[in-house]
């Protein structure tokens, strides 16, 4: 379908577009009819990832893990500012419509993940799921490759971080209830905006605001440590929503919270440009203003210790919001500390281990 603009944009995805590849010397351009809107809406696709590994270690200083599991490369739920979008270009793919429609499935998951974990070379840690895309995008439910790597990392009672867009992180209660026990699971609920017509536009395929605020509820009734992230904030349309995003989750019950600034790497500040354009014309210039005062006059900044809180102005006051919001939801505790005590290597002889101590994650 076309707006009133003549535009491209389809129901249930983030973006039409398609920019080039930044490691691609061609690419391809539409014209005439097909340029103009008359394409039908693609369907997604799911391709084998033949991958010979499946936990990737991670060297930067401010993501606050080391080693991350990703059953899926590419991510159905659309965000529009995504900023694993990129990636995507290093499978010879787009940022754009392609990362939504072109799903990379890792089906040897698990098999890769028990192997890993039985290598005596591994040192037991906490394993972060997804640190690029969301586990629990829709074709999860019908795959089951997130329950399955849960399923053996609760057999070796190795520590996992889960972080996640979408409620059907409640249907895998029952194995974090087991990793639980032994304090080896934690949950981040991702929830940019308490407004469900916002988020059907920015996030179109990912659970609705009230229902992540359920999946918070049945987690922490279980038992299952649960907290929220209010991620990614956006300047001059999200930002306000903070405290109240806080205030809902805590509410629900969640125990600990953070927060990270948007980030627009590569094709990703385009991609969002255009998005603002078509829906919040009226907001594009403080959105994008706002930003570059907290990005060094550019619309991203890659710096390591910069990146996901911002400098200047803008950014430490956002700072101070989320600190005050925090502690007046009552989330300001000592956060989530999982532990690597409870590990295990079944089926063989039990190696002795170094008494790992426990690992806080704030």
């Amino acid at each position: 379908m076309k707006n009133g603009e003549g535009k491209v944009s389809w129901r249930g995805r983030g973006t039409a577009d398609n920019p080039p590849n930044r490691f691609e010397d061609a690419h391809f351009v539409p014209d005439g009819e097909w340029a103009a809107g008359e394409q039908s809406a693609p369907d997604t696709r799911f391709i084998p990832d033949h991958s010979r590994s499946i936990i990737t270690r991670n060297d930067s200083p401010d993501v606050g893990f080391e080693y991350s599991l990703n059953p899926y490369r590419g991510c159905e739920h659309g965000c529009i500012y995504c900023y694993a979008r990129p990636t995507h270009e290093y499978l010879g793919f787009s940022s754009g419509l392609d990362f939504e429609t072109r799903i990379m499935v890792k089906e040897r998951a698990p098999e890769l993940l028990r192997a890993e974990l039985g290598n005596p070379r591994w040192q037991p840690q906490v394993l972060v799921m997804s640190g690029v895309t969301d586990p629990y995008q829709p074709v999860e439910r019908r795959l089951g490759i997130t329950r399955r790597c849960l399923e053996v990392l609760a057999t070796f009672r190795n520590p996992v971080a889960i972080i996640t867009k979408n409620q059907l992180v409640t249907r895998d209660i029952d194995v974090l209830e087991t990793l639980a026990a032994h304090r080896a699971a934690a949950v981040f609920v991702s929830i940019t905006t308490l407004d469900g017509s916002l988020a059907r536009l920015m996030e179109p395929r990912t659970a609705q605001p009230d229902l992540r605020l359920g999946a918070i509820r049945r987690l922490a009734e279980r038992g299952v440590p649960v907290g929220v992230m209010a991620a990614p904030v956006i300047p001059g349309l999200t930002d306000h929503e903070v405290p109240s995003i806080l205030e809902a989750a805590a509410a629900a019950g969640a125990g600990f919270a953070g927060y990270t600034l948007l980030r627009l790497p590569h094709a990703v500040a385009p991609l969002f440009t255009g998005w603002l354009e078509t829906h919040f014309p009226g907001r594009k210039k403080r959105v994008l203003d706002r930003l570059r005062e907290m990005r060094g006059g550019k619309l991203n900044d890659a710096r390591f210790g910069s990146r996901m809180r911002g400098e200047g102005f803008y950014a430490a006051q956002l700072r101070n919001l989320f600190r005050v919001a925090r502690r007046r939801a009552g989330l300001d505790g000592a956060g989530v500390n999982l532990s690597a005590a409870g590990f295990r290597r079944p089926g063989g002889r039990q190696m002795e281990l170094f008494a790992p101590e426990s690992i806080s994650r704030n």
